[in-house]
């Protein structure tokens, strides 16, 4: 098999979804409608490991998040990568930054030290998809991407 040649373009493109696709992302994770809106970056074979806990699909994902207490994430840096195969390419995204929980009437605390709000260091990877089902995107333009595969981890 021919290794493809990305081209600087194909680069630029590429890290632009990334970018796009990043503060989207959280933004929607810390919004008060996340419940609803954060699922829909998934699709029903799309697979998340969350901290060491499997889930499949968006119906995983909505009845993880649901349980959650609301959030803040910083995100510190990204790093993306095309992975060759399909045009446009799929994605590998690393992130890494802060996230900190708030309190939730759902949460019994068992100790007298709080951790609601105080920020964690996370780094989550994704394996973005270009959409098959979304307008094909013109030359030079960002397309459409939907999640895969997730994996976030909590570092410290």
């Amino acid at each position: 098999m021919m290794a493809v040649a990305f081209t600087r373009e194909d680069i630029e493109i590429s890290t632009r979804a990334a970018d796009h696709f990043t503060r989207l992302y959280y933004t929607t994770y810390d919004s008060p409608t996340r419940v609803e809106d954060l699922p829909k970056f998934y699709r029903p074979t799309s697979s998340l490991t969350w901290n060491g806990n499997p889930c499949q699909g968006s119906e995983g994902v909505k009845k993880l998040i649901h349980d959650m207490p609301s959030t803040r994430h910083e995100v510190q840096s990204y790093d993306c990568h095309p992975i060759p195969g399909t045009q446009p390419p799929s994605l590998l995204v690393f992130v890494s930054g802060n996230v900190s929980h708030g309190k939730s009437s759902a949460t019994k605390l068992t100790s007298t030290r709080s951790i609601d709000d105080q920020p964690r260091v996370f780094s989550q990877t994704f394996v973005l998809v270009p959409d098959p089902v979304a307008p094909v995107a013109k030359v030079g333009e960002v397309a459409k991407y939907y999640i895969d595969a997730d994996a976030m981890r909590f570092v410290g």
